[in-house]
């Protein structure tokens, strides 16, 4: 017997089933709808793109519908603690915050920091890059205020982020991109930080990429393609 859409639950509905996600919901839905609303923005053709700046230490939502050509920013989520400093992530335990291009892999309404989002770190070209054998994993944004190589933003935020993020999965969105920028990357700030780390070369690469990637949103506001190369390197396009 095959099921219909009326029977089979939606992704928000089988998100509910948990918890915190119904105080997520219960805290933050009338509020996230109405900024959704505000920018002319529906729930129901909603998609995300999240970027995250770590010497800033904030997270920037864009959104769109579906039909739209352009995201819009619509809003700033502080950081709460960030562990590390500037620079990619290469191994594990070395406490570093992933840099460069993921995407969210999974929601997780059960984690000991209330709630998480996983990031896809390692991605290729971390694989590439760095310790083979001693990567690493288990990267979130998360509740609480610690880091160990995660993304924390309080219980508070973790709420509005996470029903954003189901929103759009609930609307149909497949993969909500990330990408984790050691700052702002404007023509002086990036100026100043590739003279201030000059002879960190497998920084300076990255930052290459992620400086292209970061003057063509700032122009479209569309978020780039990215292939990733087999020397570990990025096409942005």
């Amino acid at each position: 017997m095959f099921l219909n859409s009326e029977t089979t639950p939606s992704f928000r509905e089988q998100q509910m089933n948990n918890t915190r996600v119904r105080e997520a919901y219960a805290g933050k839905e009338k509020s996230v709808l109405k900024m959704l609303s505000e920018h002319s923005i529906s729930r129901d053709s909603l998609r995300i793109y999240l970027r995250a700046f770590k010497t800033e230490k904030k997270i920037e939502l864009w959104a769109k519908n579906t039909s739209d050509s352009v995201f819009k920013l619509i809003k700033e989520f502080p950081i709460c603690e960030i562990s590390g400093f500037v620079g990619p992530k290469r191994r594990s335990h070395d406490l570093q915050v992933p840099e460069g291009f993921y995407h969210i892999s999974d929601l997780n309404p059960y984690s000991k920091y209330y709630l998480s989002m996983q990031i896809n770190y390692p991605n290729a070209s971390d694989s590439i890059r760095g310790v083979r054998g001693h990567l690493g994993n288990f990267i979130f944004i998360h509740g609480e205020c610690v880091s160990s190589g995660c993304i924390a933003i309080t219980n508070d935020k973790i709420k509005e982020l996470f029903v954003y993020c189901i929103e759009a999965y609930n609307s149909g969105q497949e993969k909500i991109d990330l990408t984790i920028f050691p700052s702002h990357l404007s023509n002086n700030l990036y100026s100043g930080l590739t003279s201030k780390y000059s002879k960190y070369k497998d920084d300076l690469s990255l930052w290459a990429d992620l400086k292209k990637s970061y003057d063509l949103f700032e122009k479209t506001k569309v978020p780039p393609n990215i292939k990733f190369l087999p020397d570990g390197k990025h096409e942005v396009n």
